[in-house]
């Protein structure tokens, strides 16, 4: 009888959204194993279809198909429908003895937890350690499984050149998908409130179309607001062209509704933008109003105006938010989190392995 053979230890299977190459915003899971495939790891990545059912499919044919393949898996947890993507392959891989973490992503987690409470329990403990990448959804998720991991979304500090913004101008950027969540018909409404005063005021917009006519929605706004000549909207970009894009604004604005801990707003930090954002979910977890950032109440366009106002108008503010920001983004460069995510994977395959070995 033929001896089935092991795989390598250091292989893992990634279970997430890779849809960068079909248009969407690239995820941070795509990240995170392209760097551990590039430290030696071998990395198996599921998946990249864009039509959902056919993207679920695809996971639990990977799932299986490869279970010789990888020693242990990385789940992205959502809430939503994507939620359901995660119990599967979870239940799969339990059935197959396979160790997995899970990763949770989302501002709206919490909410969803207190409606499904049984079944976010239910996978939460079925897994080998739960990961959260901040404070907000730590705090927010522990009644359902005590011992939840912190480890924050990282970026490539190397890749964003700092300018501290001494004495900003009136160059504003928003960086996020457009969809509803994010509230991004909020930044016309800011520049309305503007522009009289600053009539050399621009926005660049920059984000993927998510489908739910928000997109169509702000652009009706700016047209109405007789904004067009001075707010430019632009499609996802590539990964490699956000610090470049970043780099030729001053001030980010973050519109949204619901979030966590994103990605964006860290390179904007990096880049050294003075930042005015809402503070919702955990965004009062990642800045500090008045030290990094000014935090504002959600869907008010004459607070956002006004803290942009004072950026541009009070240089030792925004010298400080610029210089304050690229600090704390430091803490997030990747040569410092992902020495501890190859910890955990490696920790999770030797448990299974020891348990292996004593039965």
């Amino acid at each position: 009888m033929r001896k089935k053979t092991a795989p390598p230890k250091d292989s893992i299977l990634f279970v997430g959204n890779f849809l960068s190459k079909q248009g969407s915003s690239r995820q941070y899971i795509e990240e995170m194993a392209d760097r551990l495939q590039e430290r030696g790891w071998q990395v198996i990545r599921t998946s990249q279809m864009l039509f959902r059912p056919f993207r679920l499919i695809d996971m639990i044919f990977t799932v299986l198909a490869h279970k010789n393949q990888y020693s242990m898996a990385q789940i992205d947890v959502f809430s939503g429908p994507a939620f359901l993507w995660a119990e599967m392959t979870a239940w799969i891989l339990r059935c197959l003895k396979k160790p997995f973490n899970l990763l949770l992503h989302g501002g709206n987690l919490p909410a969803f937890g207190q409606r499904w409470p049984r079944r976010v329990r239910h996978l939460f403990h079925s897994a080998d350690s739960v990961v959260v990448p901040s404070q907000y959804l730590l705090d927010h998720m522990k009644p359902y499984r005590s011992d939840l991991k912190l480890l924050p979304n990282s970026v490539d500090i190397s890749a964003y050149s700092f300018r501290p913004r001494l004495r900003p101008h009136p160059n504003l950027i928003w960086l996020r998908s457009f969809h509803k969540i994010y509230n991004p018909q909020l930044a016309p409404l800011v520049i309305a409130r503007l522009q009289e005063t600053y009539p050399e005021i621009r926005l660049t917009m920059v984000g993927p179309d998510k489908g739910d006519g928000t997109l169509q929605v702000t652009w009706n706004c700016i047209e109405e607001l007789n904004l067009v000549n001075k707010i430019e909207i632009i499609p996802g970009i590539p990964k490699e062209q956000v610090p470049s894009m970043l780099a030729q604004a001053d001030i980010f604005i973050n519109t949204t509704n619901i979030d966590n801990m994103p990605v964006s707003i860290i390179e904007a930090m990096a880049c050294g933008l003075c930042i005015v954002s809402t503070n919702v979910g955990g965004i009062p977890y990642l800045l500090k109003d008045g030290e990094d950032a000014l935090l504002v109440s959600p869907n008010d366009p004459c607070a956002m105006a006004a803290a942009v106002e004072r950026i541009l108008t009070e240089p030792n503010l925004a010298k400080k938010l610029s210089q304050n920001a690229r600090h704390k983004a430091e803490q997030f460069d990747w040569s410092v989190v992902l020495p501890k995510w190859e910890s955990l994977f490696l920790e999770a395959i030797n448990n299974k392995e020891s348990g292996q070995k004593k039965l």
